[in-house]
């Protein structure tokens, strides 16, 4: 009985894709809940707690975003080097459409976002509200089922990998710290050694992990963010174990990474003085750019390209499922979050922000489902009508 009524809905879940989300949402709902409870305080402060020894020791919450993310972008790096050699962005012309429509779908949010804030001392969240959550958003389709056409899926893999590849740009180019040559130095030559290692076909991987936790250490003592590490590794791994390692990342990241990266978070006292603060330049700039900018940018772009005989639309997509997609795209989540969290070093800015970040995801993600659900419907309407009247033509 509690197989049936328990681990089979779970296991069901875990298949479809949606589980990974849902857990996502119950991590962020919970940790507010406890947040704005009587253990808030508590609860606050244990995040907080420094782990550690020098140089390395940090807090808690620092552990989890410079430690545990780095497995996280390792992923990253796996599926885009994957994607490159052998999947949707192998052929050129055909992953020309996906990244146009990823580089709108940066571009127009990036300036909604400076259309409010720029000149003022939170211009530098600037690229917050660039990122779309892959997992979120494919567990979005994924609710809709057959409703939603194969090649949509398929154009949302690709165009939110390529964003996920223009976010580490944008972490690696725009938010370092203070360079620190010497350690730098010894991360690029550490670099060096690991594409010499996959140049030579060595294919031992403890080798490649070895060094990979060395290049951590320096990349995060260089200034550049530590989870740059993790995507360097991954483009340096050897082609053939790509498939297996994002097999066995897949639950660790999905069903513990990701939910504790969500914990640790959204650990937000919400206040009706923050709520108010959403129609601030700050809010303003992050949840519009999510909720009107990714769409705008995705589907005008795409618009443009298709007209100008660039590229074609994906088979059975009509502009209004690829609107449905702009607005999923704009769940931003996991990496919005986590640039928030480099761009600011306020705690209100940075609250403020990853408020803005969840209101202006969930709206996108609702306005999406409603977007896709009503373009089905009306296909299935017209398939309707036109089979009457064949049945009523003599």
């Amino acid at each position: 009985m509690l197989y049936r009524i328990v681990i089979v809905p779970i296991r069901e879940l875990s298949e479809s894709g949606k589980l990974s989300g849902l857990l996502l949402l119950l991590a962020t709902i919970i940790s507010l809940l406890i947040s704005n409870s009587a253990w808030g305080n508590a609860y606050l402060h244990f995040w907080e707690n420094p782990l550690g020894w020098a140089p390395l020791e940090k807090t808690l919450a620092h552990w989890v975003d410079d430690g545990l993310m780095v497995i996280f972008f390792f992923a990253v790096g796996l599926e885009i080097k994957r994607e490159v050699l052998y999947g949707e962005l192998t052929d050129v012309r055909q992953a020309l459409l996906p990244t146009l429509a990823a580089v709108g779908g940066v571009a127009v949010p990036a300036g909604i976002y400076l259309l409010f804030n720029v000149g003022t001392a939170a211009g530098h969240g600037w690229a917050v509200p660039t990122a779309t959550d892959i997992a979120f958003s494919l567990g979005i389709l994924s609710l809709l089922g057959d409703k939603v056409p194969f090649g949509l899926r398929v154009f949302l893999t690709a165009l939110a990998i390529i964003d996920d590849l223009i976010a580490v740009l944008i972490i690696a180019l725009f938010y370092t710290a203070e360079l620190h040559t010497t350690y730098l130095l010894i991360a690029g030559g550490l670099f060096g050694v690991l594409i010499l290692l996959n140049r030579l076909k060595v294919s031992w991987l403890p080798l490649y992990f070895l060094l990979g936790l060395a290049l951590w250490f320096f990349v995060l003592k260089s200034g550049v963010h530590a989870t740059i590490a993790g995507v360097l590794l991954a483009l340096t791994i050897p082609t053939d174990a790509i498939e297996k390692l994002e097999a066995a990342l897949h639950k660790p990241i999905s069903y513990l990474i990701l939910p504790i990266f969500a914990l640790a978070n959204t650990a937000i006292v919400v206040s009706a003085e923050s709520v108010q603060e959403l129609l601030s330049p700050l809010g303003l700039g992050i949840g519009l750019g999510l909720l009107l900018g990714k769409p705008l940018g995705i589907f005008g772009v795409t618009w443009l390209s298709v007209k100008a005989g660039v590229a074609s639309l994906p088979e059975r997509v009509t502009w209004v499922k690829m609107l449905g997609l702009g607005f999923t795209a704009g769940i931003g989540f996991t990496m919005a979050i986590f640039i928030a969290n480099l761009s600011f070093t306020d705690p209100g800015r940075i609250d403020l922000a990853k408020i803005a970040v969840i209101v202006g995801s969930l709206v996108a993600a609702l306005l999406g489902l409603l977007v896709l659900h009503l373009a089905h419907q009306a296909e299935e309407s017209a398939a309707a009508k036109l089979a009457a009247a064949a049945e009523a033509a003599p």
